[in-house]
């Protein structure tokens, strides 16, 4: 989201709402918003009305941020109605659970990251913010990270729930992207693929790169009559 741009703060369970408009692109910078842990800052001017626009059923299953139209705005602010679809359903996405599950997973593994990747990665800063959701003129890269040891860039794409033939061919996308705008002195380009499950277009995809590598990811949640020790 850039200075401009409107947005719908949804607050989960709640069910409540308020709109505002963008004043400051977004930046890396872990503990400053005081309303949740997320790392990235983003700057918005709030309208004092609506700051609690009620919808008649849970429209998200957390907290969240959607870009709106000018249009919707106006009509939020002026207490028309509108309709705001749900971010998940998107156009070319097989797997609707995956998709709004990676969407979450992405800040995890933003905010974890040092954790996951044990140092061998860091995400990507340069003047035009952070790696998470860097922007290109192709399209928003997921994670541009980097790797010390190589010296490469390695674009970290999640399959949110995509055909195999799309994410990889976004990933080479940005892969050439990288390469052509922000590689120096020889550089390197590696791309990974974050995903649920594996399956045969994937498996014979990765078989002619050895470029691309994947990560399978899995999550757990258990109910216990005490706390883990």
């Amino acid at each position: 989201m850039c200075p401009g741009d409107y947005v719908l703060a949804r607050r989960g369970l709640k069910n409540l709402a308020g709109v505002g408009k963008v004043t400051q692109s977004a930046f890396y910078s872990p503990g400053n918003n005081p309303h949740c842990d997320h790392p990235n800052f983003l700057g918005v001017e709030w309208q004092d009305a609506p700051r609690d626009k009620a919808f008649p059923s849970i429209v998200f299953l957390r907290p969240t941020l959607t870009e709106i139209s000018e249009e919707e705005f106006r009509k939020l602010v002026e207490a028309q109605e509108i309709t705001v679809d749900r971010p998940e359903a998107v156009e070319g996405v097989q797997d609707q659970q995956a998709f709004a599950l990676e969407k979450y997973l992405e800040d995890f593994i933003v905010t974890n990251f040092d954790r996951i990747f044990r140092g061998d990665l860091r995400i990507h800063e340069d003047s035009e913010g952070n790696g998470q959701q860097y922007l290109t003129e192709i399209g928003r890269i997921d994670i541009l990270a980097f790797e010390p040891r190589s010296r490469s860039f390695v674009v970290i794409e999640l399959k949110k729930g995509r055909p195999s033939d799309q994410v990889i061919g976004q990933t080479l996308r940005y892969m050439g992207w990288v390469k052509k705008n922000l590689c120096n002195d020889g550089q390197g380009v590696k791309g990974l693929i974050v995903c649920r499950d594996s399956d045969a277009q994937l498996s014979y995809a990765l078989e002619m790169t050895n470029d691309i590598d994947v990560r399978y990811y899995k999550v757990s949640f258990q109910l216990a009559d005490v706390p883990p020790e």
